[in-house]
């Protein structure tokens, strides 16, 4: 398989905020055709991942158009990640999706990306008919309210108020450095939750979710599936699967699903 990280092919920077706040973003985008690939990534993960350049280099083959990106303080786009938050991670999403896709798009969100595929279809909807459209999600160990659900419910009482008081948390991670976890994240996020109502998005969905995931338990994907319409959703429960997914036979069932999408 021949793909653009191998190539190295650089990103393209865009501009995203105003002012102060203005990020620069970081952006691979392969022309192709319909339906073309839109990537969301995790929390703490960029574009340059196994499943994100899996997906891009299936999409090369196919000669079908291949968005991904890094959100600010992630991969190559600028910013730092403790400025991070829901809202303004979901505005990057919005800005490359408006600025770089046209034509109906399969979402596939990773984790964290999970949640914003959801954002970004709700987003979306509200907005009046643009170049781009939604064929389908397909989320992936999808983590919607994470921030509260998965994060500040389980913190311990010392955690939190770490949190509280110095407006950061370094949380301990499998993956490598410890996570800061900041106020900001856990309080802006609140403005964003899902799963306490039904959430409209209009398209097909296809959700794989592994049964020895450590981050984002099985339940979860449940919950959120039980707040999908019934019509078009498949949850796929990978027995032996992790949270990350990027085995050679998960990222077999990925391109599956998005191959399903048309």
């Amino acid at each position: 398989m021949t793909n653009s990280a191998a190539t190295g092919q650089p990103p393209t920077f865009i501009e995203v905020g105003q002012g102060g706040a203005a990020r620069r973003i970081a952006v691979r985008a392969r022309a192709g055709g319909l339906p073309g690939l839109f990537w969301l990534g995790g929390f703490k993960s960029d574009m340059m991942g196994t499943k994100a350049v899996a997906l891009d280099a299936w999409a090369a083959e196919r000669h079908r158009a291949c968005v991904r990106f890094d959100y600010s303080g992630h991969g190559e786009s600028g910013g730092n990640f403790t400025d991070g938050t829901i809202g303004r991670w979901l505005d990057e999403s919005v800005a490359v999706f408006e600025q770089f896709c046209a034509g109906p798009q399969v979402v596939i969100g990773s984790s964290m990306g999970g949640w914003m595929a959801l954002l970004l279809a709700r987003e979306m909807a509200r907005r009046p008919a643009t170049a781009a459209s939604l064929a389908g999600l397909v989320l992936i160990a999808p983590a919607p309210d994470f921030t509260e659900e998965l994060m500040w419910k389980g913190f311990s009482p010392q955690a939190r108020q770490e949190i509280e008081t110095r407006g950061v948390w370094l949380r301990p991670s499998e993956y490598g450095e410890p996570y800061p976890i900041t106020r900001n994240l856990i309080e802006e996020g609140r403005r964003h939750l899902l799963l306490g109502s039904a959430i409209e998005v209009g398209c097909p969905v296809r959700i794989l979710q592994g049964a020895q995931d450590p981050d984002v338990p099985w339940r979860h994907a449940f919950a959120l599936a039980h707040r999908l319409p019934a019509d078009d959703v498949v949850l796929t429960m990978i027995q032996d699967g992790d949270h990350r997914l990027s085995r050679p036979q998960d990222i077999a069932r990925i391109l599956a699903a998005v191959a399903e999408m048309g």
